[in-house]
């Protein structure tokens, strides 16, 4: 009887185990000024993650840069003020894979809290390459959030869970004037985003 006691609560513990990390999917971002480490939801944002997923697993982000920081001193123009670092192909858009469909917050529960990763877009349905990261809670990307005018938000899909200094550090840096604020004088280079295994 305890033996079966005992091989239950090992079964148990290894279906948990399973599960859990097939709710989650880490990735390690190198760039030139450290370390992130990046943990994403396939199981909440499905979409949004298989999409960036792609462009990890073919190394497109291999080479791609941090290039524009957003900090409440730097967009003058905005009542809704927010802080983040976006990153991506920039211009380089001949790569990309075919944009999609738009997950919001209000679907998936992810909300735009500290260190949360989410998808950069023009109009819903337009996110392909383009990811940004977020500095301090950032409510107003959510669903319903008033940065956007169309009031989707933006689809938000996993979170840094190491290397948070790295993307304070990285905002801190210096940007250029008028309409250049919000670019990097220096971009910071992805050397490699790669799945953890």
């Amino acid at each position: 009887m305890k033996l079966s006691k005992k091989f239950s609560v090992i079964l148990f513990l290894s279906l948990l185990i399973t599960c859990s990390s097939s709710f989650a999917q880490k990735i390690l971002v190198k760039t030139d000024q450290g370390n992130i480490q990046l943990e994403l939801y396939p199981k909440k944002a499905p979409l949004t993650c298989e999409n960036f997923l792609k462009y990890v697993d073919d190394k497109k982000y291999d080479g791609a840069i941090f290039y524009r920081v957003v900090r409440l001193n730097n967009q003058p123009d905005k009542k809704v003020k927010i802080e983040v670092i976006q990153g991506g192909l920039q211009n380089d858009t001949t790569g990309n894979f075919v944009p999609i469909a738009h997950e919001t917050t209000k679907m998936t529960g992810i909300k735009h809290l500290n260190g949360i990763i989410s998808m950069a877009r023009t109009i819903p349905g337009s996110a392909s390459s383009e990811f940004f990261i977020c500095i301090n809670d950032q409510p107003e990307l959510d669903f319903e959030g008033k940065r956007n005018p169309d009031g989707q938000g933006f689809a938000a899909f996993g979170k840094v869970i190491s290397g948070m200094g790295v993307v304070q550090k990285i905002q801190q840096r210096e940007t250029g004037e008028g309409e250049k604020m919000q670019s990097l004088k220096k971009p910071v280079k992805i050397i490699s985003m790669r799945r953890e295994k």
